[in-house]
């Protein structure tokens, strides 16, 4: 960040006065408005760039230039060429929704940048010529003295030159969830985090209190806001799992289809058959071998998994997402707000008389110690706490509510004890001074502050505040006229569901790690409440404290790298690269900045992690029914590429005509196909470690699955047709009869471990999608005129019973098959 200093050394590090020097700022008159003109022409706006998005064109040739998608598109011409109207306009519709929902993914990244630019104020103070202005803060060059007071948005990064009680809440900067106390005299170390610049106002960041004044020495990119900017649009959305195995899965068909269509192309035309009716037998033969309802079926599933997801509180913001929840293997959390409940609360008290006390409690020594709390505090006594929703982490507000909660009124306490003096916190001195007028016409002093400051060395009450330090709480000591009243501790509570969603996600083989921008002992002592650190166990790789924007970055292009496929959680701007590079990112949705909403495929609508378990299991149900479809259509591909291949070799010139293989492809991937996108989950969902990551859709024992559910559909159906053709029968219909009744059985064996019993709260499509096209087959040989289109003949019972009882062996023995496992 070479604009931080002119010398190459961070002004964090150098006091302020000698800062302005170097940016030639006269620290009482500021810069002339030339020289201010000078410098915005020279390093441009104080904004994030927004780099103009690519032509629509270009956005739409990239999605189309899937593998997958070209797979389709070869699909769509075979099915025109063969006259299938119906299904071509399907699968241009598919293509067309894919296409629409890629380039609307691809634009989204134009919008987090203009998000992150729109969090600093339109306007700042600042001194020019020795005069106030306000001034659009995209004016605000390096060198200009800025004016800070209680409910400014700092417009750009600045050294402090003077601070009077000067408080910052840089939470959506930092992560940390208190806000943060500043020193113009502080020097940090070249390398500090922007939590530890206490000399130091950052962009974007809220003044909840006090005053100041400050040199400017980064603006736009070059501020810590900006790199932030810098990172989120330099990292695209990685491919989700699904995408990934469905490209290889595209490629896969498509070499399989065009091998076995040029067989069957050879092998018609050696034995001498018509090269016009080899050749649109083997469009149809392509057109049945492509699961063209693939896309069709995936989106479906995703849309009907992200419905469920909000009615969870689970908001999915990109539809790929809700497929990769279920490959997740590591799962980064922030702390603040998701596994607490980012609200401060006193929890504990110690007293020199009664020891340590949990609260809530109504004892003298309690009820004393709370009421000194509570006067020497600047916190509303209503317990609201300033600054909206911020404030509720205060520490003061938290005081003020223990207080309130220990039966004391507030106002009529501060009513009866009136401020006469004091000396307000100090971040050097770190103690807070009132000086109170005693009904009876005395005076009493009372100090809050930190153990280390107002303890003397040793003694029990020592001992129990380095206690509790080590347990992450906050911890603060209160006199009265030099006499100990006691210890308060107070600590931002575990969210109750925490604990158990991190045991669920532990049982579904998911690594969980707290990252978090917070101090380290907080941190671990988090951890060990929710149990992603066991008792007495070192953090480790599962805590990461204090970390910064580019360093949450590194953590999870790192895990990637490693292999893991990395949910990451997040509220504020710092979070918002690791969102977006995370293969998924989660949003909290009521502390969450638009920032990270933006960068997020999953907005949580109550910030907890149980969603996130719940979002799991969606996840993981999505991609178990589309490998159930895949499993299912390439068997029935296959067996209809073996039917047409085979057949003429046990004396079956052209088993089946191409109008009969394609509505027997109607019948088992439509709307059958659709329905398995929406069957129940297994029992077992959350009870098993996630997918490999380098694992495509097709793994050995699915690929076993369905060669041997399509070995069993070809022998079955060769066999009818061999039989009835032996006895001068109906063999064509009867062939065509079996084959779509053993795929639409298969359809049915193949849904998961009490299905049946598990649609009470909806229609279970599947086996009404079966019944509806076992009517549709029955009219395409009953009707004349569809019969007529088909090329069927007419069946006796005895006929049909032929066809269709050896066809449900199959499906009976991947039921045989279930039950002996």
């Amino acid at each position: 960040m070479t604009a931080l200093a002119a010398r190459g050394e961070p002004a964090w590090t150098r006091p302020g006065a000698e800062v302005a020097h170097d940016q030639g700022t006269d620290p009482g008159t500021g810069l002339t408005g030339a020289e201010a003109a000078r410098r915005l022409a020279r390093d441009g706006p104080n904004e994030v760039a927004v780099h103009p998005s690519p032509p629509l064109w270009r956005s739409v040739l990239g999605q189309l230039s899937d593998v997958l998608v070209l797979v389709l598109l070869a699909a769509a011409v075979l099915t025109a060429i063969t006259g299938d109207l119906v299904d071509t306009a399907v699968i241009g519709l598919v293509v067309a929704v894919n296409t629409v929902l890629g380039v609307a993914q691809e634009r989204r990244a134009l919008r987090e940048v203009q998000a992150l630019d729109d969090l600093v104020a339109p306007t700042a103070r600042v001194t020019r010529d020795g005069t106030a202005h306000w001034v659009p803060t995209r004016e605000l060059v390096a060198g200009d003295l800025l004016a800070l007071a209680a409910g400014d948005v700092v417009g750009a990064d600045a050294r402090l030159l003077a601070a009077v009680r000067l408080q910052v809440d840089e939470a959506l900067l930092t992560g940390e969830s208190q806000p943060s106390e500043r020193d113009a005299g502080h020097l940090a170390d070249a390398d500090a985090p922007a939590a530890d610049r206490a000399g130091m106002v950052h962009a974007g960041s809220t003044v909840l209190r006090g005053s100041g004044t400050a040199v400017v020495v980064a603006t736009g990119p070059a501020t810590a806001i900006g790199q932030v900017a810098v990172l989120v649009a330099a990292h695209r959305s990685p491919q989700t799992p699904l995408q990934r195995r469905l490209a290889v899965l595209g490629r896969q068909i498509s070499l399989a289809v065009a091998a076995a269509c040029l067989l069957f192309v050879a092998s018609g035309l050696l034995r001498g058959q018509p090269w016009e009716t080899t050749v649109v037998a083997a469009v149809a033969l392509a057109v049945a071998a492509v699961p063209e309802s693939l896309p069709a079926v995936v989106a479906l599933a995703l849309s009907a998994g992200a419905g469920r997801m909000g009615r969870r509180g689970a908001v999915v913001r990109s539809l790929p997402a809700v497929e990769t929840l279920g490959s997740v293997t590591l799962l980064a959390t922030d702390k603040t707000g998701t596994l607490t409940r980012g609200a401060m609360v006193v929890d504990r008290v110690w007293t020199p008389a009664e020891g340590e006390v949990d609260l809530p409690a109504d004892t003298p020594g309690v009820r004393a110690l709370l009421e000194a709390a509570a006067l020497c505090n600047d916190a509303d006594a209503s317990g609201a706490g300033p600054g909206g929703d911020r404030g509720t982490a205060d520490t003061e507000t938290a005081l003020v509510r223990a207080a309130r909660a220990a039966g004391c009124d507030v106002a009529a306490l501060r009513a009866a004890h009136p401020r006469t003096a004091e000396v307000p916190f100090d971040a050097v001195v770190r103690r807070m001074t009132t000086v109170h007028r005693e009904p009876d016409g005395g005076a009493r002093t009372l100090v809050k502050g930190a153990p280390e400051v107002l303890l003397a060395g040793g003694g029990p009450a020592t001992a129990v505040a380095d206690r509790w330090a080590a347990d992450g709480g906050r911890v603060l000591a209160v006199t009265a006229d030099g006499v100990l009243l006691g210890l308060v501790s107070m600590a931002d509570p575990v969210r109750p569901e925490a604990a158990a969603a991190v045991a669920a996600l532990h049982r579904a083989g998911i690594v969980v790690v707290v990252v978090t921008g917070d101090h380290a002992g907080t941190a671990a002592a988090v951890a060990r409440q929710v149990g992603v650190l066991g008792a007495g166990e070192e953090p480790g790789a599962r805590v990461h404290a204090r970390v910064e924007p580019a360093g949450k970055l590194d953590l999870v292009t790192g895990w990637q790298a490693a292999g893991h496929v990395v949910a990451m959680t997040g509220d504020g701007v710092n979070d918002a690269p690791a969102l977006r590079a995370a293969d998924i990112g989660v949003a909290m949705g009521r502390r969450g900045t638009e920032v990270a909403k933006e960068a997020a495929d999953l907005v949580l609508v109550d910030d907890s992690l149980a969603t996130v378990t719940a979002a799991v299991a969606e996840g993981r149900r999505v991609f178990d029914n589309v490998r159930r479809f895949v499993g299912y259509g390439l068997a029935g591909g296959l067996a209809e590429v073996l039917v047409m291949l085979a057949g003429p070799a046990v004396g079956l010139a052209l088993p089946l005509l191409p109008a009969q293989v394609l509505w027997v492809n109607l019948l088992t991937h439509g709307p059958v196909g659709v329905a398995m996108g929406g069957e129940p989950a297994a029992p077992d969902v959350l009870a098993r470690r996630p997918r490999d990551p380098g694992a495509g859709v097709l793994d050995r024992s699915l690929v076993t699955q369905l060669v041997a559910n399509g070995l069993a559909v070809t022998v079955v159906c060769l066999a009818v047709a061999g039989i009835s053709r032996a006895a001068d029968g109906p063999w064509q219909t009867q062939l065509f009869i079996s084959l779509a009744v053993a795929q639409l059985a298969l359809a049915l064996a193949l849904r998961p471990a009490g299905a049946w019993s598990r649609h009470r709260a909806g229609v279970p499509w599947l086996p009404v999608a079966v019944a509806v096209n076992l009517v549709l087959l029955a009219a395409a040989v009953l009707l004349p005129a569809l019969s007529d289109l088909m090329g069927t003949e007419p069946l006796t019972a005895l006929q049909t019973l032929a066809a269709v009882g050896p066809a449900l062996v199959p499906a009976s023995l991947v039921l045989l098959v279930r039950r002996l496992r």
